[in-house]
Formats: C-alpha cells, structure tokens, sequence
C-alpha cells in the first residue's frame, strides 16, 4: 500500500534505516528503481533499498547524464519512488551541483524529499557517466570539502564518497581520495568503474573497516559480478543502477515498432501486464476503499460560524 493508505509510515528517519540495513549480516542489494512503479515492483521481489541513478532519471527525461538537470528535478523523483516502496533510498547526488554551500542545500532538499542516502562524485562539469572516458577530476581536498559540508548539513542522510580517480590516477590515486573524504565525514565509499576482481579486492584490502559500494552497471568497464561474489570481494553493498531502465527502454521501443508495423497491438497483448496485475501493483482497490471510508464533517450544532 502506499502512503495514502497509511499502512506504512515509518517511525524512523531514512538514514537510520538505512544504517540499520548496513549492520545487518550480508551484502546490501540495491536496484535502480527510476520511477514509482518501478519501486512497487522492486519492493514486491523483496528488495529492502533502493537506488535513484542519475543517468536512469535523466534518460527518461529523453536527457544525457551530464550533470544537466536540478536539485528540485531530481527530488521529483525520490518522492515518488520513496512514497511509492517505504524503502530507504540512495541517491545519486552527481558532483553535488555545485560547491559546498550547493552541496548542504541539496542534502537537506534530498532529506525532506525522502532520500536515506546519497553520493557525490569528484568529477568536474559537465561530469560523465563514470564508466566513460576523459573524465576531468576535481582537485581532491575541494571534493573532501563538499563532502565536510555534506556531513555538517545532514541530519540523518547518509554520505557516500564516490571516486572516478581508478581510470586517470590508478588505484593509489583512488585509495588516497578515498581515505581523504572518509577523513572529511563520509559514512562510505564509492570507488567507480574498477575494471577487475583484482582491483576490487586489492581497494577493498586497502580500506578496511569502510563500508564499499560497488556498481553492477551494464555495458561498461566493469565485468559481471553477483552480489555474492561483490560481498566477498569485501563490499557491502551493490547497485544495478540503469538496468530496469534498459529493460523497459528496451520493450517500449518493441512495442511502439510493433504498432507502426501492425497497426495495433494485437501482438503485444500476451507481453504486457494485464489491466489486473497493473490494479494490484498500484494498489487500486486499497484507495477506493479508502476513499469509500471517508465521512463528510458535520460542525456541531451551536457552534460560532464564520
């Protein structure tokens, strides 16, 4: 049920949810979820977080990911995927869209939307999907310092440091942003398109005791990896950040080729959820129910009117 109902409001912040699902034993599996029906049907598979990606919210805006879109655009789509699931949600903050004092504006704009988490990266603008090449690099302790103020102006959010340093500066370029921004406040790292097992043990190793992010993006410089084999290169947790949006990309453009070539979609019918399973999804029944419960207000007789 969603928020409407009330049959789910949470009693805590996000962000201590969040933490509490990191203390938990095992590797925390988060798919990208870019609207709020995706996240109805990522929290019926039983997925208990979610991530909001910056490349899958501009693509469905029909937009790159170059750091285009704003902080309110953004906070658009984490109220309707957090109300939709309940589920803690990371997010994907880009380069922070901005500097220190844009950096706490959007903390604090991503927390009242409904965000549990975010990570800012250390590219400059216009910044890259981190799997691309030729990113530029912000000068290090400016992005610890957007990472201070991060931490100083959340009250429950969590701040995860990401760092596209493995493509340009190596590893040890990498571990020493990282072990930077966990010195500025950062409650986690991020390290971004590491490209082989080798390179995911050998930071982790590296960074002992910190909670790691790893990204399962497709079509990138990243082979395939379970969330298993992730959790024993010594992660904790996992993002599959545009893959919902790819499916579905994928079957849209299927379906519109099928109507320009049939006429109809008559031969589509059998591949698409059912009037039914729709209704179940968005919850339907629980709204009308609810709004069937509703009673007019009576004011009491003898009252002052005004």
């Amino acid at each position: 049920m969603t928020y409407l109902v009330g049959a789910e409001l949470a009693d805590q912040p996000a962000g201590v949810r969040f933490r509490a699902l990191l203390q938990q034993p095992g590797i925390l599996q988060m798919p990208g979820t870019h609207n709020g029906m995706a996240a109805l049907q990522a929290k019926a598979a039983g997925f208990a977080a979610l991530y909001l990606s910056g490349a899958a919210m501009t693509a469905s805006m029909g937009l790159p990911d170059l750091g285009i879109i704003t902080v309110d655009e953004v906070a658009f789509f984490i109220r309707q995927v957090a109300r939709a699931s309940g589920l803690p949600l990371l997010v994907d903050g880009d380069t922070g869209y901005g500097e220190a004092l844009n950096v706490m504006h959007m903390v604090r704009t991503f927390e009242d939307a409904g965000a549990a988490a975010v990570h800012i990266e250390d590219q400059l603008l216009p910044k890259k999907c981190g799997h691309l090449n030729d990113k530029k690099l912000a000068d290090a302790h400016d992005m610890a310092a957007k990472v201070a103020a991060a931490a100083r102006a959340r009250r429950h959010l969590v701040i995860v440091a990401r760092t596209d340093a493995a493509a340009s500066e190596g590893l040890d370029g990498a571990v020493a942003r990282a072990k930077l921004y966990m010195e500025a406040g950062a409650d986690a790292i991020f390290p971004e398109a590491l490209n082989t097992a080798e390179m995911f043990r050998a930071f982790a190793e590296r960074m002992p005791g910190v909670p790691l992010l790893a990204n399962m993006t497709e079509f990138g410089t990243t082979p395939f990896y379970t969330a298993a084999e992730f959790e024993a290169m010594g992660y904790r947790m996992v993002i599959w950040p545009v893959s919902a949006l790819r499916v579905a990309s994928k079957a849209q453009e299927q379906l519109f080729a099928a109507i320009a070539r049939d006429g109809g979609t008559h031969r589509m019918v059998e591949r698409m959820q059912t009037r039914a399973e729709l209704y179940a999804t968005i919850g339907l029944h629980d709204y009308e129910a609810l709004d069937a419960s509703i009673v007019q207000t009576i004011i009491p007789e003898g009252m002052p009117q005004r």
